[in-house]
């Protein structure tokens, strides 16, 4: 059965479909850059109901895209720039580096205050080291040399005790003969 369409209504018909996706695609790109949204292929595809194939055939749709995306974005009526994806990725981005230096800072405080609630509870349990050890060590050093002094003595008295026993041992031995 032979085509009843003839060529030219094909091409026709072709042709009015692209041009009406090309007003798409360019409702879309005004729509997306009006509302300051993220300007990519892939998002005015999405948004205009083409491939992203139908975009990189046309070539001067795709430059429009391309150019939009090197535009800044469009400010309000105070002034102030909108919100745009990069600019919520660059405040996350901030959070989170903020987030992570005040948990190592939280992190350093609690060691701290660890360490000094474990010295507190140390010193007042009477367990803990008193503060005046120097005169302490001083004292300790003092009395190990009156230790050492006086087993010297206790030496020296053993000594003459042992010798004062043999002569007695000698002498009670004259006596007995």
């Amino acid at each position: 059965m032979p085509d009843a369409t003839p060529p030219t209504a094909v091409a026709d018909g072709r042709r009015s479909d692209s041009m009406r996706r090309r007003e798409r695609v360019m409702k879309a790109l005004r729509a997306e850059t009006a509302a300051g949204a993220e300007i990519s292929v892939s998002a005015i595809a999405r948004a205009a109901g083409v491939d992203r194939s139908f975009l990189y055939r046309h070539v001067d749709l795709l430059a429009q895209i391309h150019a939009a995306q090197l535009e800044p974005p469009p400010t309000s009526v105070d002034g102030a720039v909108p919100v745009t994806r990069q600019s919520l990725k660059a405040d996350v981005a901030n959070a989170r580096h903020t987030i992570a230096r005040m948990t190592a800072h939280t992190g350093r405080l609690e060691r701290r205050l660890s360490e000094l609630l474990g010295e507190q509870a140390w010193r007042e349990s009477g367990l803990g080291a008193p503060l005046d050890i120097d005169q302490l060590q001083r004292r300790v050093d003092e009395l190990e040399q009156y230790v050492g002094s006086l087993k010297d003595a206790l030496a020296e008295r053993d000594a003459e005790l042992h010798a004062a026993r043999g002569a007695n041992r000698e002498l009670f031995g004259q006596i007995n003969r």
